[in-house]
């Protein structure tokens, strides 16, 4: 069957999988709008500040309106956030004393966040350096969290635990927000004051309900991911309890000024507000360019996860592609029929924070948003492509499906 024949059959075939996502698609904006309604949001709230920034109600009411979504008691949210790794990484020195112990109990964290916590990489300034006892749970065979081992390992002097709710570069299912909560009474069952900390990159809005609102302590993600919308520039937040983030906030700036700091100048301001307000309809349309990428490539013998008709909790797509030249040329199709830089093959090479050669495909109006339509992998066994985002269905379409066709011909 010629490609486009099989397109046409597997867009037919799938299109009922997309109605669930768009129920809790329109769930999620209608969230947004009454608390944009409730937080009275206006024009000025755009206009941004100088300086110290103090007073920035526009600034403010954008943290409300997060904590109230997330379901959290107070939210961090700037655009001087470098990376979600930067929010996680504030977030984790923030709240983390030498001698505190710190267990993560789904598996290793993605490659970017160890040389954080510098346990399997060794790096200068990392939690470990500066006295943090750092202790891992692998996941079961099935990829789903060890609950028998976390409930004996959780012990009085654990500090915080860290779950991490996407699969990262591992070969592993997501979390659900179910599970994430099943997590975290366990933890409080065994420690009461024990943080229950979630990486919550690439979930945000997938589902109807939020980590914080199944007992998670802190949260922290990008805004060049779900949240932003694909509108923000640069960005990332933090959200959970308000003792936390006060904790995170001098860590983010400085004792005593936390978060009552930050100009938010420019246009930044409009677009973080626009973004979010877009969120929910931008993730449900990474969520069918996801399932769309897992019916094609199961359909032409490649093992994909989550499979078609798997419940989704992030919008991340893993396609097992078997060789480098397979995920090479997966890589360069998606770069090819991209909006901005098609005219560049992308090629593996070194990244900060990575332990293999990675290659990226991302042609992307804002540099590195994955929730723009991107493909990226290490450079190893089982060569897995990791896929994600997705800002107009209709492109996704039309880049996956030539993705296949580079392939077919190899």
């Amino acid at each position: 069957m010629k490609i486009e024949e099989l397109s046409k059959e597997i867009l037919r075939e799938i299109g009922g999988r997309f109605s669930l996502h768009e129920e809790i698609s329109l769930h999620n904006t209608k969230k947004i709008l009454d608390s944009f309604r409730k937080y009275k949001v206006a024009d000025y709230y755009f206009s941004g500040s100088s300086g110290y920034g103090y007073a920035d109600r526009g600034r403010d009411s954008l943290c409300d309106i997060y904590a109230e979504i997330f379901g959290a008691q107070k939210a961090l949210v700037r655009a001087q956030f470098v990376s979600g790794t930067h929010a996680l990484s504030t977030a984790l020195f923030g709240v983390l004393r030498p001698g505190d112990e710190m267990l993560a109990v789904t598996g290793a964290p993605y490659d970017t966040l160890q040389t954080v916590i510098g346990s399997h990489i060794v790096q200068r300034g990392s939690l470990t350096e500066h006295g943090i006892i750092y202790k891992e749970l692998p996941l079961q065979q099935t990829g789903e969290p060890d609950w028998e081992t976390i409930k004996s390992a959780v012990a009085s002097k654990t500090r915080l635990v860290h779950i991490q709710r996407s699969r990262g570069y591992a070969d592993r299912k997501t979390l659900t927000v179910d599970e994430i909560g099943r997590i975290c009474e366990i933890v409080k069952s065994k420690n009461k004051d024990c943080i229950c900390f979630v990486d919550n990159c690439y979930g945000e809005f997938v589902e109807r309900t939020e980590p914080p609102e199944v007992g998670a302590d802190l949260i922290a993600g990008s805004l060049i991911k779900n949240p932003g919308g694909g509108l923000a520039p640069s960005g990332g937040y933090i959200a959970g309890r308000s003792d936390l983030l006060e904790m995170a906030a001098y860590h983010f700036t400085a004792p005593g000024l936390g978060d009552k700091m930050g100009a938010t100048g420019g246009e930044t301001q409009r677009l973080l507000y626009q973004g979010l307000f877009l969120a929910p309809h931008i993730t449900l349309q990474a969520l069918k360019s996801a399932i769309y990428a897992a019916a094609l490539f199961s359909r032409l013998g490649y093992k994909v996860s989550p499979a078609v008709d798997d419940f989704r909790s992030d919008i991340i797509q893993s396609i097992s592609l078997k060789t480098p030249a397979a995920l090479q040329h997966f890589c360069e199709a998606v770069q090819k029929y991209s909006p901005v830089d098609g005219h560049v093959t992308p090629c593996p090479g070194p990244m900060p924070g990575y332990q293999d050669k990675v290659i990226m495909a991302a042609g992307t109006f804002v540099q590195g948003a994955s929730i723009e339509l991107s493909a990226d992998g290490p450079m190893r066994e089982p060569y897995n492509v990791y896929l994600q985002g997705g800002l107009v269905f209709e492109h996704s379409l039309i880049a996956l499906t030539e993705a296949a066709r580079n392939i077919i011909n190899d």
